[in-house]
């Protein structure tokens, strides 16, 4: 009895795989900053909101192409896209170890940004390999490459301890190429999977009238956006909040970056099981407590009671502050598949231009909040303000998905009573 499985199943299975790998690897070089620039900082003397524009300058032009590459992807396939895509960072990654001004720095982050692009292809290019039950599940296994965030944490801090920062693009830029290779040997293109080809762009993007696009942009701008600004912000947190080192803050800021991107998959299984809103509201309400709690500064007060002053110290020290994150992380983690089985399910002919979009918008989202962080510290001189701007951020979601959604619950309600109703009379007769 031949027990193989059927020669497409493993071809579905090769495509995740090198899809996931190839993911991974770009966005550990696109989270490069986040431990790379502490030392930049230190060398050129930059303020925080400084330090937060170099750390934001790669999301930025990987935001802004993900909508063009999802369009792409549904016209010419995303095994093409992504191929190139990936070699055309190999040498603006390498050239990062040559920069010495500020403005390098910034100029060749643009180029090293196009890697964040790569989520944007990769989605509908794996989405389409899979039926639409195991799509979510799918999507949160590819999703899972933003793990990456976690992976540059542990190699780029070994890399600077053992040789100085100019090594790690270096290392990352043969990495970069060598996978790029791999991917295109192990990955498959499928002729049918191209339903965009003949389609106009300007009719592909037709889908932006659609009101639930910028919904569930919203929603991501939150739960990627947000993981991406802390992925960015978290090590330089640690260091100056706690005095810790690199290696250590590192260490610390990868218990949110790894959960938050390997749960993606259970995201996607959760999202297949009890459907995206359920999930989607129960992530916001999870972040809404945690954030809340990450929003209360390091507080010294002094009461005045009748037996004396009485000294209270609040706040959170390194562990419960990164247990917090760590719940943080994994709800992310989920949220972010469950706003892509939304996607799936409502646009399943139009997943890479939407997929586009919202990507946009996430990334985006990670692309101005590592500013605000620096721009509310130099401001308030309060470092828990960045928790603070992802609570206020998560209170709006959660507004918004209560007006959006009380329509549909209403009608589902109305429509349920109905059938009892039709049931109970049905049993008398």
């Amino acid at each position: 009895m031949n027990n193989k499985p059927p020669p497409q199943k493993l071809q579905h299975w090769s495509v995740l795989f090198a899809s996931t790998l190839a993911f991974t690897v770009c966005f550990t070089i696109w989270m490069m900053f986040a431990v790379v620039g502490i030392p930049i900082k230190t060398a050129l003397g930059l303020s925080e909101t400084e330090f937060g524009l170099l750390t934001a300058t790669p999301v930025l032009t990987g935001s802004l192409v993900r909508v063009p590459l999802g369009l792409w992807t549904d016209k010419y396939g995303g095994r093409i896209v992504l191929f190139l895509l990936m070699l055309a960072t190999v040498i603006p990654i390498w050239l990062i170890s040559y920069a010495t001004a500020y403005w390098h720095f910034l100029a060749l982050g643009l180029f090293v940004g196009l890697a964040g692009g790569s989520f944007s292809v990769g989605t509908p290019y794996v989405a389409r390999w899979f039926s639409k039950r195991q799509q979510g599940l799918a999507m949160g296994i590819f999703g899972a490459g933003n793990s990456g965030a976690a992976v540059n944490k542990f190699i780029a801090p070994v890399l600077i301890g053992l040789y100085g920062w100019v090594v790690v693009p270096q290392v990352y830029a043969v990495g970069m190429l060598i996978t790029a290779i791999l991917f295109w040997l192990l990955s498959s293109t499928n002729p049918s999977h191209h339903s965009g080809a003949g389609v106009s762009f300007a009719r592909q993007l037709t889908m932006l009238k659609d009101p639930r696009v910028w919904r569930y942009s919203q929603y991501y701008s939150v739960v990627f956006g947000g993981y991406v600004g802390l992925s960015l912000w978290l090590v330089k947190y640690y260091v100056t909040e706690y005095g810790l080192s690199i290696q250590h803050a590192a260490l610390l800021a990868a218990c949110f970056s790894l959960p938050g991107g390997v749960l993606r998959a259970l995201g996607g299984w959760l999202s297949d099981r009890f459907g995206a809103y359920k999930v989607t509201w129960g992530v916001m309400w999870v972040m809404w407590v945690a954030l809340f709690l990450l929003s209360y500064p390091q507080t010294a007060m002094i009461i005045q009671t009748t037996k004396g002053p009485l000294s209270l110290d609040i706040g959170l020290s390194v562990v419960p502050f990164t247990v917090l994150l760590f719940v943080v992380g994994i709800a992310m983690a989920i949220g972010k598949a469950s706003v892509f089985k939304f996607i799936s399910d409502d646009f399943t002919s139009n997943i890479g231009a939407v997929s586009g979009v919202v990507g946009l918008a996430g990334g985006l989202g990670g692309f101005i909040l590592p500013i605000m962080f620096g721009a509310l510290l130099d401001f308030s001189g309060v470092r828990s303000s960045c928790f603070m701007l992802l609570y206020g951020t998560v209170c709006v979601s959660l507004v918004w998905m209560h007006f959006s959604f009380r329509p549909l619950a209403e009608e589902e309600a109305i429509r349920h009573a109905s059938a009892q109703k039709l049931a109970t009379a049905s049993g008398k007769l």
